[in-house]
C-alpha cells in the first residue's frame, strides 16, 4: 500500500515536472505562489525579458516566441496601432497649438510639444489594450491548456473556438473601419494643415518612439518584488509576491 501511493506520489511529481517544461512566459508568469515556489527558477533577467517580450509592441509583434497568438493577427495590430498614434496626435493640434506653429514660423518646437505628445501617447497605449483584447488568443488557449478531465475539455474546446471566432470577427470589422476612419482624418489633415505637416510626423514618431523607450524601465520593476519573494528562505512572502503581479499588470 505504501509503495503504490509512493509510486502515484512520483507520477505526479513527474506529471507536473512535464506540465512545467511545456509553460510558456504569461503560464509561468502567472503560477501561485506555492507553484512558483517550485517550479519558476528563471533570474531577473530572465524574468525582465519575459515581461519585455509581452509589453514592448515590436518585439512583442516580430520576435518569436510561443505565446499562443496568431501572427498574421500581431501584424495587424502593430499596424493599426501605429496608425492609431498618426490618428490621436492629429486630434490634439488646437487652435493654441496652431497659433503657436505660425508664431514660429513654422520652426519645430519640441518643449512646446511634449504635453501632446504625452497625451497622446497615454491615449493611444490605452486604445492599445483595448485592441489586443479583442485580438489575442493566448489567455484563452491557457485555459483551456489547463483543463485535465477529457469531458470538459471538448466542451470548452468547443466554446472557445466560437468565442474566439466572434472576438477575431469583431477585430477584423473594428480594425478595417478604424483603418479607414485614420486614412480619412489623416489625409484631411494633411491637406489642410498643409504647413503643420512636418510638425505632426514629428510629433507621432516622437510619442511612438516614447512608447518603445518606456517599457524597458517600467518593466524593471515587477521583478523587484516577485525575485526576492521566491528566494526568500522562509518561503513565506506571498504578499510581495502578488504586489509583483499587480506591478506587472501596469
Amino acid at each position: 500500500m505504501e509503495k503504490q501511493s509512493k509510486n502515484k506520489i512520483d507520477e505526479n511529481d513527474f506529471e507536473d515536472k512535464s506540465i512545467y517544461k511545456n509553460m510558456n512566459d504569461l503560464e509561468l508568469n502567472t503560477l501561485e505562489y506555492d507553484k512558483a515556489l517550485i517550479y519558476d527558477k528563471r533570474s531577473y533577467f530572465q524574468y525582465y525579458w519575459s515581461l519585455l517580450k509581452k509589453k514592448h509592441l515590436i518585439l512583442f509583434t516580430f520576435y518569436p516566441q510561443n505565446d499562443y497568438n496568431l501572427i498574421t493577427l500581431k501584424i495587424s495590430l502593430f499596424l493599426l496601432g501605429f496608425s492609431l498614434y498618426f490618428t490621436i496626435n492629429g486630434f490634439f493640434f488646437s487652435d493654441d497649438s496652431m497659433h503657436k506653429v505660425y508664431i514660429d514660423r513654422g520652426v519645430y518646437n519640441f518643449i512646446y510639444q511634449i504635453p501632446q505628445i504625452l497625451y497622446s501617447s497615454v491615449v493611444s497605449t490605452i486604445i492599445n489594450m483595448i485592441l489586443k483584447k479583442l485580438s489575442l488568443s493566448e489567455k484563452n488557449i491557457i485555459e483551456l491548456k489547463q483543463e485535465k478531465d477529457e469531458t470538459a475539455f471538448y466542451e470548452k474546446s468547443k466554446n472557445i473556438s466560437h468565442y474566439l471566432v466572434k472576438k477575431f470577427l469583431i477585430f477584423f470589422i473594428l480594425s478595417t473601419f478604424l483603418l479607414f476612419f485614420f486614412w480619412y482624418f489623416i489625409s484631411c489633415f494633411c491637406g489642410v494643415y498643409v504647413n503643420t505637416q512636418i510638425i505632426f510626423i514629428k510629433n507621432t514618431f516622437t510619442s511612438f518612439a516614447l512608447s518603445m523607450v518606456y517599457p524597458f524601465g517600467l518593466n524593471l520593476l515587477p521583478g523587484l518584488f516577485r525575485i526576492p519573494a521566491l528566494r526568500d528562505e522562509q518561503k513565506n512572502q506571498k504578499c510581495l509576491y502578488k504586489i509583483s503581479g499587480y506591478v506587472a499588470m501596469i
